[in-house]
């Protein structure tokens, strides 16, 4: 499997990014232990999660995700074949979105704690409070790499404003600089990414991980109508799409699907592969069976019929 190189750096990572958002939430210790286990066995290396998940189950801190990914990683004494990808500023049920440097400091800590780690890879702005300075937040990731604890920065859900600002403090300042980019982008899921961010990740040299990839399930095909919703917990998410655009992408994906004999998720997949700048997209996985729809979709090449099919009916 052909590796990818996180902007510039010395990460390299097979092109399908495990979300660890379901770690601790919707599965357990052990079972979350399988889905990691059979992921590396198939020689993927890169693992997302953040210090906030999954605060949701108890209202407090969050770290189950950590948590989980600490023990197995000691359990199988891989820490060195993985690449760890956490991040830090989100709101949990104990403060509020925060990129000061004094939160940063603190949390960091946490989260090697939790991971059982000496080092974070990459380590996500997660969301931006707006009112901390760029510089500030940037200064925190110098110290915390200069102390070892953290390889390399990159940026979540920042407004296009203050990630030029920050990309730009970077290089004015000689500060790190972010490597990735991790946006809300999916064939649903178009308008804003692509002539807001591409562009600053084209211009910047970062490469991109999609987050909710699948659109929260929906672009695997099984939340057609409003009876589907109730199929998992998610469903609720997922109501917003059930409109003609939606019913158009998921037509779009069965007709390409079946043409390749694959699923609709791997197709989806394999769509955000094809574009620019784009390193591994992120999927969780509860099941065996989902694993290997992500697996499938590196190996799925879409011809140019494929993309335009797919790229008409999610404009």
């Amino acid at each position: 499997m052909e590796k990818v190189k996180i902007g510039n750096t010395d990460l390299e990572i097979a092109p399908i990014n495990l979300g660890g958002n379901v770690f601790g939430w919707t599965l357990d210790e052990k079972k979350s232990f399988e889905i990691l286990d059979a992921f590396v066995e198939k020689g993927f290396n890169f693992i997302d999660t953040a210090d906030m998940y999954a605060y949701w189950v108890d209202g407090k801190e969050g770290g189950q995700s950590e948590t989980i990914l600490g023990k197995w990683m000691k359990a199988r004494g891989n820490r060195d074949k993985v690449i760890m990808a956490t991040k830090v500023g989100g709101e949990t049920g104990t403060h509020p979105v925060d990129t000061s440097k004094k939160h940063i400091l603190e949390a960091v800590d946490k989260s090697l704690k939790r991971l059982q780690t000496d080092h974070i890879d990459l380590y996500y702005t997660h969301f931006d409070d707006e009112k901390t300075p760029v510089e500030e937040t940037l200064e925190a990731y110098d110290e915390i790499i200069k102390a070892g604890k953290v390889r390399y920065i990159a940026a979540s859900n920042l407004s296009p404003e203050r990630l030029t600002a920050s990309m730009e403090a970077s290089e004015k300042n000689g500060l790190p600089k972010y490597q990735a980019l991790q946006p809300h982008y999916n064939l649903l899921e178009r308008a804003k990414y692509e002539p807001q961010y591409a562009p600053l990740a084209e211009k910047y040299g970062l490469t991109v991980f999609p987050y909710w990839s699948l659109a929260a399930g929906f672009l695997t095909g099984k939340y057609r109508s409003e009876d589907d919703l109730n199929k998992s917990v998610r469903g609720g998410s997922v109501k917003q799409y059930l409109n003609e655009k939606g019913l158009g992408v998921l037509a779009a994906l069965d007709k390409v699907s079946e043409k390749h004999d694959t699923t609709l998720a791997t197709v989806s997949l394999a769509w955000l592969l094809a574009q620019p700048n784009i390193g591994a997209p992120i999927a969780s996985a509860t099941s065996e069976n989902q694993l290997q729809t992500l697996f499938n979709a590196p190996e799925l090449n879409l011809d140019t019929d494929d993309l335009k099919l797919l790229d008409e009916a999610s404009k």
